[in-house]
């Protein structure tokens, strides 16, 4: 196998990408294929790009701001490189290169966008130094692969460290803002936040424990440094930003009050790329046409995707972290929804399902959960206990917990909080009784 040349490597993995679809597998595996035969295939590609390589990280929103801001590039002109599937491990990047290389070996696009794990990123920026990188927070999640969050913040300071023009911070979490310090000397800091009466919307992992973090970014005697994006105010679709100091307004059609954040940071990072529409092809590129795009962006597929079945919506809304899950539970009127929660353990999961018990889910009870799954439905059925939430039933396996939902719906609107692996299988298992959009 070592004598075949690297076209011949290519062709291979995107056979093997075309079989690995056709049967329905996993995203990465073609990936892991190009990994063991070709090592530097990712690096070699990706250097072809004219506009470089963006990474995007952190604990929550790396997938729905990363769709953001390639929707939002892609309106400027550029043609985007993207791991869509959400697949961010190193693997997950070669598996989608697979796909958008031609058979003679064409790759077409003018720069990359890449979702990384954070594990995954301090690997990754050893093979290739990002250009741009946008960092958006530091939540303890999947304790059993990270341990405590000073880890994954030491993670994300490998990514700080290799990029080479501009690194994007949320101002308003401390241990991102620390990275300042850890940003190689020539390249720009630059950050995104959230005007003081928005600030307890979004606590910080701090926040939320009452726990002493980093100190943020004020100079003694000095005031916060100014965001190439703030978020000002929102309410339902409409969004107020202030953009280099200037008042603006945009819209933005995604569940959940997160996603309005993400949107900040996703419009900062479209504006440090194309120097606010300067160096982007579209002749109507800039910082308006920026900001009406993002009326358009659609959820990724998971995050707050809508799915109809029998001419009621069902809405997949991803958990992993308490942070995550307290927020989406703050989106919406719990009586207004049928609610069904799907726990996983899996490895993509995180083994450790203790952080349950740091999400108040007293919301619940006014409407209930009716129905608890996965694999790990019964501890969240004692969660729910502890809480008071009446749970009106408990089936571990998804596919018949799913039909189960539907049947005692009643035409309610649906909602589900799902774990990763159980989010993919409720999809999978939708597409018998609805249109499931192709990721």
């Amino acid at each position: 196998m070592e004598r075949m040349s690297r076209p011949l490597v290519r062709l291979l993995g995107q056979g093997v990408r075309a079989a690995t679809k056709l049967r329905g597998g996993g995203s990465a595996f073609p990936g892991l294929v190009m990994e063991k035969l070709h090592p530097g295939f990712v690096s070699e590609q990706l250097a072809r790009l004219p506009h470089g390589v963006v990474v995007v990280s952190g604990t929550n929103g790396k997938t729905t701001t990363t769709k953001m801001a390639v929707q939002l590039l892609e309106s400027q002109g550029l043609t985007v490189f993207t791991n869509r599937t959400g697949s961010n491990f190193v693997r997950g990047v070669a598996a989608a290169l697979l796909e958008e290389i031609s058979l003679t070996g064409r790759f077409d696009a003018d720069i990359a966008v890449l979702e990384l794990d954070e594990a995954h990123a301090v690997h990754f920026v050893k093979e290739v130094q990002p250009r741009f990188a946008l960092l958006l927070n530091v939540m303890r999640d999947q304790l059993d692969r990270f341990g405590e969050i000073d880890t994954t913040r030491r993670m994300l300071s490998k990514v700080a460290a290799a990029t080479t023009e501009a690194v994007i911070l949320n101002r308003e979490d401390p241990r991102i803002a620390s990275l300042a310090e850890d940003v190689r000397p020539g390249t720009e800091v630059l950050w995104y936040g959230l005007s003081p009466q928005l600030r307890p919307m979004f606590p910080s992992d701090d926040d939320m424990r009452g726990a002493d973090g980093p100190a943020a970014p004020t100079p003694e005697g000095g005031s916060a440094p100014e965001a190439v994006v703030e978020l000002t105010d929102f309410k339902a679709t409409d969004v107020d930003f202030l953009v280099r100091g200037k008042p603006e307004k945009a819209k933005v059609h995604l569940y959940g009050v997160y996603n309005v954040y993400n949107a900040a940071a996703a419009l900062a990072l479209s504006m440090t790329v194309t120097d606010d529409g300067r160096d982007a092809p579209a002749a109507q590129a800039g910082i308006p046409s920026l900001l009406g795009e993002l009326s358009a962006v659609t959820p990724a597929f998971g995050r707050g995707e809508t799915i109809t079945v029998d001419g009621a919506p069902l809405q997949l809304l991803l958990v992993k972290n308490p942070a995550g899950f307290r927020l989406s539970l703050a989106s919406a009127r719990p009586e207004a929804y049928a609610t069904m929660i799907a726990i996983n353990d899996e490895y993509a999961d995180g083994r450790d399902v203790s952080w349950l018990w740091d999400v108040e889910f007293e919301s619940l009870r006014s409407g209930g959960v009716d129905l608890v799954t996965g694999t790990r439905a019964w501890d969240m059925a004692l969660r729910l206990d502890y809480d008071q939430v009446p749970v009106r039933d408990v089936e571990p396996e998804l596919t018949e917990a799913l039909r189960k939902f539907i049947a005692s719906a009643e035409g309610r609107p649906m909602r589900v909080f799902c774990t990763y692996t159980a989010m993919l299988a409720l999809r999978r298992a939708l597409r018998s009784v609805a249109v499931v959009p192709e990721i």
